[in-house]
């Protein structure tokens, strides 16, 4: 009998050892690895290292921070959607899933079929900007003046086919007007030549734009976004200043798995993240690098994955637009 009461015992601590253990280590002996497809020190990585912290306690296994910068995340994507360890994600934006596709005439993974959404996790907005002693005030200044010079209002991105180029377009198109695009490599030079006049606006993130109002040498005319953003002062947002619809552009930041990863395991990394998410010192965080958090599971990201292609397949068609 006491025999029979020691292994009850045991099995009872087993199983309590057991319970106290996070579901994603019961499932997965490995450390999750979150792909990032951008070099260190980015809002995106920050982002990546910031949900690897929170994570590593509610998963109960450690997490890698894996970046892969490279051909506009391809790279990344194509790592992930090939990856067998059932432990590998990918922090995924639009350029490698609903910009690529549109694009590339072939790319070395399928988005829609080798990728699926596991949560949705922030939004990085979009702004119209301009450099302090521009003549422009408003959004409508620059399409007035877009109307009266076809061809001669310059807006800066950071590459051709980049969300930046093509949010551009997409204003354009919405407009009536024909804008000149001029692509740089990065927000970096981009931003310097706003500063010096070179161009005359930019669409850029509010991450990029924002140390340049704060220290009084740009303005934000508008924002993509839904609604204002408090931290852009009293920049209404693009579809607030021209009346057109469609001018909401999420610049999303999500996570993705292989197809090949088991469901179950999706669904406690889902539900994880959007624990995470909904954290009050995460929205503080988020805000620090000019995003949003847009907390939301499976579906809701692949509610965004879907408009966002649908989208941007549009404006690249309209465009022609072209990437070398």
């Amino acid at each position: 009998m006491k025999l029979r009461l020691k292994h009850l015992a045991l099995a009872l601590a087993a199983a309590a050892g057991l319970a106290a253990t996070p579901l994603w280590a019961q499932q997965n002996d490995k450390p999750l690895r979150i792909v990032v497809p951008f070099a260190t020190g980015g809002a995106q990585d920050v982002i990546a290292r910031y949900l690897g912290a929170k994570l590593t306690d509610k998963l109960g296994q450690p997490v890698i921070i894996d970046n892969k910068a490279g051909a506009g995340g391809i790279v990344a994507a194509d790592a992930v959607a090939k990856a067998t360890d059932g432990a590998t994600v990918l922090l995924a934006t639009g350029g490698a899933v609903t910009i690529a596709p549109h694009l590339q005439a072939k790319l070395p993974y399928d988005p829609v079929h080798e990728l699926v959404p596991v949560a949705l996790v922030a939004d990085t907005p979009m702004t119209l900007s301009v450099r302090a002693e521009s003549p422009y005030k408003t959004v409508a200044d620059v399409l007035r003046d877009a109307r009266a010079k076809p061809g001669q209002v310059t807006y800066a991105s950071t590459g051709n086919g980049t969300v930046s180029h093509l949010t551009g377009a997409l204003l354009a198109q919405a407009s009536g007007v024909n804008l000149l695009h001029v692509p740089y490599r990065g927000a970096a030079p981009a931003l310097t030549d706003l500063l010096g006049g070179q161009v005359a606006t930019i669409v850029t993130s509010v991450a990029s734009i924002e140390p340049m109002v704060a220290s009084g040498k740009a303005r934000v005319l508008g924002t993509f976004s839904r609604a204002a953003l408090p931290s852009m002062g009293s920049a209404p947002t693009i579809g607030d200043a021209t009346g057109l619809p469609g001018m909401e552009v999420p610049v999303w930041v999500g996570v993705m798995a292989p197809a090949r990863m088991p469901a179950a395991s999706i669904e406690k990394l889902s539900a994880a993240l959007v624990e995470v998410c909904n954290l009050p010192e995460t929205k503080q965080r988020f805000a620090q690098l000019g995003a949003v958090n847009t907390c939301g599971g499976a579906a809701a990201l692949g509610k965004v994955v879907t408009e966002d292609s649908q989208r941007w397949a549009k404006v690249i068609k309209q465009g022609g637009i072209k990437v070398d």
